[in-house]
Formats: C-alpha cells, sequence, structure tokens
C-alpha cells in the first residue's frame, strides 16, 4: 500500500472513531513506567494519544508521532487542554520512509500494527538504537483480536515477543531482553464493550 494510501487509511480509522476527551494509556505502559525516572519519551504510533499524555503527566517530555493527521492533530489539541502542551510534541511521521531524530530514554510501540507497507523489524531496530544507554524499548502487540479490532482475520499468526526479538536481531552486549511474554487482560472497547484479549510483550533495555 502506498503511503497516500496509508495515510488514507488511517485518517479514516481515527476519523471514524469520536474523539476521547480522557484517554487511557495502555495497561503494559503503566506497569513498566511506573518507577522509572522521567526523562525523553518517543510514543510511535501515537492513536489517541493516551500513551503519551500520561507519560506527560509523569513528567515525560514526549514526541508522540503518527502517520495520521487526525490523530496528532487531536493530541496536540489534548495536550493543550490537559495543561501538557509543553511536555508533549506531535508529529506526523511515516515510519516507512523514515525514524525521528533524536535520543531517547523510553521509546513505546504499542500495537504498531497496519495493513500498509510497513518494515516493522527495521523501524525496531532504529528504535533500539536510538536509545540511550540505559534506556527501554517497550514493543506490545496483539495476541489476539478484540471484538471490535479492524482486522478480523481467523487465519492471522501472532508472532511471539521472541520471534519481534530474533527479527530485531540486536547485539547481546549492547542490547539486552529484560521481558518477552504473552499476558492476557481485560480490554474495553467502543461503547464500553469488554473482552479477554493476549498481548505480547517485548521489553528491551540498551545496556551499553
Amino acid at each position: 500500500m502506498r503511503t497516500t494510501d496509508a495515510v488514507a487509511f488511517w485518517d479514516g480509522v481515527y476519523a471514524a472513531r469520536p474523539a476521547a476527551g480522557n484517554p487511557q494509556p495502555n495497561a503494559r505502559l503503566t506497569e513498566t513506567v511506573t518507577g522509572l525516572p522521567p526523562g525523553d519519551a518517543l510514543d510511535l504510533g501515537c492513536g489517541n494519544g493516551g500513551d503519551a499524555l500520561w507519560l506527560a503527566g509523569q513528567g515525560w517530555q514526549v514526541t508522540a508521532a503518527d502517520i495520521s493527521a487526525v490523530a496528532v492533530e487531536r493530541l496536540a489539541a489534548l495536550a493543550r487542554s490537559h495543561g501538557l502542551g509543553d511536555r508533549v510534541i506531535t508529529v506526523r511521521y511515516d515510519l516507512h520512509k523514515s525514524f525521528p531524530p533524536g535520543g531517547f530514554d523510553l521509546i513505546c510501540a504499542h500495537y504498531l500494527h497496519t495493513p500498509c507497507d510497513l518494515a516493522r523489524a527495521t523501524v525496531l531496530r532504529s528504535a533500539a538504537h536510538a536509545l540511550r544507554p540505559g534506556g527501554r524499548l517497550l514493543v506490545v502487540d496483539h495476541g489476539s483480536a478484540a471484538p471490535w479490532s479492524w482486522k478480523q482475520d481467523p487465519d492471522t499468526q501472532y508472532r511471539s515477543p521472541q520471534e519481534v526479538a530474533a527479527a530485531i536481531d540486536l547485539d547481546p552486549e549492547t542490547w539486552t531482553v529484560e521481558r518477552a511474554d504473552a499476558p492476557r487482560r481485560i480490554a474495553t472497547g467502543p461503547g464500553g464493550r469488554t473482552a479477554e484479549v493476549t498481548d505480547h510483550v517485548l521489553l528491551i533495555r540498551r545496556t551499553a
């Protein structure tokens, strides 16, 4: 899928959803980051902005990137309305073409799945290299499909955290896998619907 098609697709996805006045952070983010000293964070595929706003509220300086202009414009407005406009920088970014510049103490990629062209392993490898020493890359993927997901293909194969780590192919002398598991949780979707889903969680720390 071409970039123009990818932009149209994701703009359409977010435009079809009502804007959230108080989007909530992902559970895997809060359980991982709580207690860490705040620094510079990069949120890849920021979506409705719950993660970026929560991080900013915890004292992090956040760069929130998404291919959808609808998503980043909504998040910029939310950050201002929450008094966090000085802590959240929103950028429309096509990760298929390039990676946001800078060094970060935390990079999170929650559910960075797309039907569009995206070399995910390359993007995640770039993210690992953008970490400062001691920084962490948190990758959370779907291990199952919620009933409200845009993708409902029963033949979908969900790659394990170990498979994702192998595809990124990082030097173990520089990066350490701190977590690779598949916990379950109760997710809440549009209209308050709930369902049990599986997350595939990969946490990598740059040690040198």
